[in-house]
Order: structure tokens, then C-alpha cells, then sequence
């Protein structure tokens, strides 16, 4: 007896919640530490935590929404914002101070991926609704820019407080920059009305 699809779904949804709600538990109450064993049964119940939440979380959006690509960029973008956050010592000096300018240039990529992944599924069923047009409701192209300009965001936001020089005026000229950025995208494509 096959079982219906909305119930294979949900089992996927609900076996993804458990473990992110495992792997965050492990990351707050679990005493993980930088001086752990590298293959101590804690460590590799975390990697196997981070590496099943992402998976089961979007692997099936991929594959639902027709997002290719999807499933990598989210499962290393937190996989290694979760490993970041574990084992990798918080940075003491700003971005641009020699020891602590690896930790900042991970967490700014972790966070670049994990953002525009995040962000994806999002902007394809917002876009879906709002553009008329067929060439922009279905251009994958413009949906993977976007979710990589939100990215790009939230990793600039990060370099601006590592830099110790994010304002709410930076934000806000970065977030016009990155608006007139994609409007300037936008209208180079030329579209045909449905």
C-alpha cells in the first residue's frame, strides 16, 4: 500500500523540524566545544544533525519548486553556519585584524549561502504571483539573482558590523544600492504580456 503524497511531505516536514530543533539543542545546552575531540560521539551526532535538517528541508523544496541547485547551497550554507557557531571561536577584534579575519570570512560566507537559500523559495512564489508576464514568472535566472542580492545583503550587513561601521544610514544606502541594482536588471528584460 503506497502512502499519499501529503503524508510522505508532512513526515519529511515533520522529521526536518526535529532535527533542527535536535541540532539547535546540541548547539545551545550540549556543551559543544572548540577543544572536543575531532570524532568524539557528540561531534558526529552535530555533523549528522547538520547535515540531515538541511537535507530534509530543502531537498524537497527543490524538487517541489523546481529550484536546481538548491539543496547544495543550503546544506553548506548550514552546515558550516552551524559548525561556525559550534567549534569555531568567536572572533575578539574587528574584521580586518589578522587572527580574527578567517573566522569573519566564514560566517560571512555562511551566512551569503544560507541567506540565499533561505531566501529562494520565497522570492519564486512571491515572483509568481506578482509578475503577469510568462518570461519573468518562469526565468529561474532572475530568481537565483535575487536571492543572491538578499544574500549579498545579510553578508555586507555582517562585514559592515565586523567592520564596526554599520548604521542604520549604511544599511539603508545599501539596501537603495542593491533596489536600484535589480530594477536596473529588470529592465533589460524584455517580456511579452500572457
Amino acid at each position: 500500500m503506497e502512502t499519499p503524497r501529503p503524508q510522505i511531505s508532512l513526515l519529511l516536514a515533520a522529521l526536518a523540524g526535529l532535527c533542527w530543533a535536535a541540532a539547535l539543542a546540541l548547539l545551545l545546552f550540549g556543551g559543544l566545544a572548540v577543544g572536543d575531540a575531532l570524532f568524539s560521539l557528540q561531534r558526529i551526532f552535530f555533523y549528522a544533525l547538520a547535515l540531515a535538517a538541511p537535507l530534509l528541508t530543502f531537498a524537497p523544496i527543490e524538487r517541489a519548486m523546481g529550484l536546481s541547485g538548491l539543496t547544495v547551497e543550503g546544506t553548506l550554507g548550514a552546515m558550516l553556519l552551524l559548525n561556525c557557531l559550534a567549534f569555531v571561536p568567536a572572533p575578539s577584534d574587528w574584521l580586518l585584524a589578522l587572527p580574527d579575519l578567517p573566522v569573519y570570512g566564514l560566517l560571512i560566507m555562511a551566512l551569503f549561502l544560507c541567506g540565499a537559500a533561505v531566501m529562494r523559495p520565497f522570492i519564486h512564489a512571491a515572483t509568481a504571483r506578482l509578475f503577469q508576464a510568462r518570461a519573468r514568472v518562469y526565468d529561474s535566472r532572475r530568481v537565483r539573482r535575487q536571492s543572491y542580492e538578499l544574500g549579498l545583503l545579510l553578508a555586507t550587513v555582517a562585514a559592515l558590523a565586523g567592520l564596526r561601521v554599520l548604521t542604520w544610514v549604511s544599511l539603508l544606502l545599501l539596501a537603495v544600492a542593491l533596489v536600484i541594482a535589480e530594477l536596473l536588471f529588470l529592465s533589460q528584460v524584455r517580456t511579452e504580456a500572457s
